[in-house]
C-alpha cells in the first residue's frame, strides 16, 4: 500500500472505531409474532403446490392486432399440407372455446386450461371464439391480440390460423396442437372405448 491508502484506511478506522454489531435481542421486530406467522402462511397458500402447474402467459408486451386482421402462425417444420388444412377448416374441431364475456384474466386462464388439458387427450384441433373487439377498450382487437399473444407462447401450440367465416371468421381462431409424446397409447385407449 502507498503512504496516501494507509493514511485514508487508518481514517476510516478511526471514524468507525466505535461502531458495534448489534447483538441478538438488539433487532427491531417490525410485525408481532402473530403477524409474522399470518404472513408465512399467506406466502405459502400463494405458492403453487408440487402437482400444480404455473400458467406460463403473460399479460405485458402484447403487440396490438387490428380487428381485420388475420391471424397466422406455422411453426417451423409444419407441412404445407397441413397448415392449408388447418386455414380451411378441414380438420375436425375437437374443442371449442368462447373467451366472450371473459376478462382478460378469465380468458388467459381458460386458454391455458383448455390448451393444456386437450394436449394431454391427445387432441389436436381447436377453435377459439375471442370475437373482433372493435369496441374494446384500451385499444381494438383486445382479446384477439391476447390470443395471439398467448398462443405464440405455448409450446403445444404448432400452428393456429383465422378461422373460415362458418366458424366464426375474423372473431375465431383454429388451434393446431402438437401430437402428445404417448398419442399411440392415447389413440389404442380411445378405440379400446368404441
Amino acid at each position: 500500500m502507498q503512504k496516501q491508502d494507509i493514511a485514508e484506511f487508518e481514517s476510516f478506522l478511526a471514524e468507525i472505531g466505535d461502531v458495534k454489531p448489534l447483538a441478538q435481542d438488539d433487532k427491531i421486530h417490525l410485525y408481532s409474532p402473530a403477524q409474522q406467522l399470518a404472513e408465512k402462511q399467506q406466502r405459502a397458500a400463494s405458492r403453487p403446490g408440487p402437482n400444480e402447474i404455473v400458467n406460463p402467459l403473460s399479460m405485458e408486451g402484447v403487440k396490438p392486432v387490428d380487428p381485420d386482421d388475420f391471424l397466422s402462425y406455422q411453426q417451423p417444420g409444419i407441412q404445407d399440407g397441413v397448415f392449408k388444412s388447418l386455414r380451411l377448416g378441414k380438420y375436425t374441431i375437437e374443442h371449442r372455446l368462447s373467451l366472450t364475456g371473459l376478462t382478460l384474466e378469465q380468458s388467459r386462464e381458460a386458454l391455458f386450461n383448455l390448451i393444456r388439458k386437450c394436449h394431454a387427450k391427445g387432441a389436436r384441433a381447436l377453435l377459439i371464439n375471442h370475437g373482433r373487439g372493435e369496441q374494446s377498450k384500451p385499444f381494438p382487437g383486445l382479446k384477439k391480440s391476447y390470443v395471439k399473444h398467448w398462443l405464440g407462447e405455448l409450446e403445444e401450440v404448432i400452428a393456429f390460423h383465422t378461422a373460415q367465416p362458418a366458424h366464426g371468421g375474423r372473431g375465431a381462431t383454429y388451434v393446431l396442437l402438437k401430437k402428445h409424446p404417448d398419442q399411440k397409447l392415447i389413440n389404442r385407449e380411445r378405440n379400446r372405448r368404441r
